[in-house]
């Protein structure tokens, strides 16, 4: 998941938790039981109050632009939040990938563990690991792998895009794959002597 959409989820999840616990507390802060139990100094709703009076609500009444401009907001917000529950869905793991019209498909997983195998058959690759990611259409394959100290990045990668990745790409096609991959190398700890 990039940075900008992890960032723009947690500010959104933040920004609803805020609006949520204000609106919770204020409703509480209105019942004689948490009333009672609160500090003087913070504020509270009165206990038999309304928040429109008869007057008020009559003022409200008379302007007949509010309830279109209230339904239009609420309709916006409920589009956003589809739009926003769709974009999280239709973005992650792949699950399956269609192969053809006789409904046979192929689970992502599969896929994945198939070529974190033939990944870790490269001559320098201690463990890989692989997340399939995107649509059924364009497939983006992260490839986490751990080096033995010693070996060749460049000699890896070079027979990582010869091997697994050709590969992948001939199971998928005619779908492409774009391929990340991340590279660490094992460290052997200093041992210590008595």
């Amino acid at each position: 998941m990039s940075r900008l959409r992890n960032g723009t989820n947690r500010a959104a999840l933040f920004g609803v938790a805020v609006a949520l616990l204000t609106a919770g507390a204020a409703l509480a802060s209105a019942t004689g039981v948490v009333r009672d139990r609160l500090p003087a100094s913070l504020p509270r709703l009165p206990a038999g109050g309304t928040w429109l009076d008869g007057e008020a609500l009559g003022r409200w009444r008379d302007q007949g632009w509010w309830p279109a401009v209230v339904i239009a907001a609420l309709s916006v917000g409920v589009l956003l939040f589809l739009w926003w529950g769709w974009a999280q869905v239709r973005v992650g793991r792949l699950r399956e990938l269609p192969l053809g019209q006789q409904g046979v498909t192929l689970s992502g997983p599969a896929l994945a563990a198939a070529m974190a195998e033939r990944a870790e058959a490269v001559d320098g690759v201690v463990h890989a690991r692989v997340v399939l990611l995107g649509r059924p259409r364009r497939l983006r394959a992260r490839i986490t792998l751990v080096l033995a100290a010693g070996s060749r990045p460049e000699a890896v990668l070079r027979d990582l895009a010869r091997q697994a990745v050709t590969e992948a790409r001939a199971a998928a096609a005619p779908r492409t794959v774009a391929v990340d991959a991340r590279l660490t190398v094992r460290h052997h700890g200093a041992r210590r002597l008595r």
